[in-house]
């Protein structure tokens, strides 16, 4: 597993962020059985820095908690049969380390620690949750739909509850 975490805001998590990242991507990994090692990008910026980025990649200009950006385009939710499909083209392998590149994951130091005092947990929990549901967006759960939404935020329960991260 390869985790490669940047911090570029100037404000920093008063969190061992580095120890909670890998713990809730590793706990990701194993509920939806992912059978590959995997690359995960995680960038830390600041309200200013995922408004640019969000504004760049999405074309909407505000910022926001976290946002996901998955390699792969599932079938189904954590369906990984796509990538065992010969005729499939896909580019989501590291052809060096042979590792499934599952995607980047932006967050904002801003949000993180202004949404954990708004729902009164802390910061721990905030972190934790986010990383929780961009990794669920990696592996191609979605809540755009009222059925998509109840099963991603029960995945994201079931994680963080097996992780013992609780509000």
């Amino acid at each position: 597993m390869t985790y490669e975490i940047e911090y570029e805001a100037e404000k920093k998590l008063d969190v061992p962020y580095e120890e909670i990242i890998r713990r809730v991507i590793d706990g990701a990994m194993d509920q939806e059985d992912c059978p590959y090692e995997a690359e995960v990008s995680v960038t830390i910026t600041d309200n200013a820095g995922i408004r640019e980025i969000n504004r760049d990649f999405r074309g909407i200009d505000s910022e926001t908690d976290v946002l996901s950006f998955p390699m792969v385009q599932y079938p189904a939710p954590a369906d990984f049969s796509i990538l065992e499909d010969e005729t499939a083209v896909c580019d989501c392998f590291n052809p060096e380390t042979g590792e499934l590149l599952l995607g980047d994951i932006i967050l904002s130091v801003d949000k993180i620690e202004e949404q954990a005092e708004k729902y009164g947990h802390s910061v721990t929990r905030e972190l934790a949750f986010l990383v929780a549901h961009s990794m669920l967006h990696l592996f191609g759960y979605d809540h755009m739909e009222d059925d998509e939404r109840l099963v991603m935020e029960e995945r994201q329960r079931m994680l963080l509850d097996g992780l013992g991260i609780v509000r």
